[in-house]
C-alpha cells in the first residue's frame, strides 16, 4: 500500500500517514502501529508470546509526552507509549512501511488511529 507521509512528527518517535484505513500512527521507521482490545487504559495485557508477536512500541529513556500521548510501565520495567491511554505495539506480519495485516487480526487488534491532527 502506498501511503503519503504526513509532515506531522509526534515525540520524535511517531508520525502519521493517510492510508486507506486512515490516519494511522507509525513508529519512526514508518512501521504500522496497534492497539489491543484485552488491554485496558494504561495497562498493557501483552506479554510473552503475545509480546514475542506484537512487540511493544517502546519509548527511550527521558521521553517527554505531549497531548493525547502517555507512557505505560511494563511489567518488566520498560515505558510503552500509548495514545489516548491504549498501548501501542508494532506486529512481525508487518514486513514493509505502510503495511497493515496486523489490523483485524484475531478481531482483538487494530491499527491506531489519529483522529484529529
Amino acid at each position: 500500500m502506498k501511503a503519503i507521509v504526513a509532515a506531522l512528527t509526534l515525540l520524535s518517535t511517531a508520525t502519521v500517514f493517510a492510508g486507506h484505513h486512515g490516519n494511522i500512527l507509525t513508529d519512526k521507521s514508518g512501521m504500522t502501529l496497534y492497539t489491543f482490545d484485552k488491554d485496558t487504559a494504561g495497562v498493557s495485557n501483552c506479554y510473552d508470546g503475545c509480546a514475542a508477536k506484537w512487540p511493544p512500541f517502546l519509548a527511550e529513556d527521558g521521553a517527554s509526552v505531549k497531548e493525547g500521548w502517555s507512557l505505560v510501565e511494563r511489567k518488566d520495567g520498560t515505558k510503552q507509549w500509548a495514545y489516548k491511554g491504549q498501548p501501542l505495539y508494532t506486529w512481525i506480519g508487518d514486513k514493509k512501511k505502510g503495511d497493515t495485516t496486523g489490523d483485524g487480526v484475531g478481531g482483538v487488534w487494530h491499527t491506531a488511529e489519529k483522529s484529529s491532527y
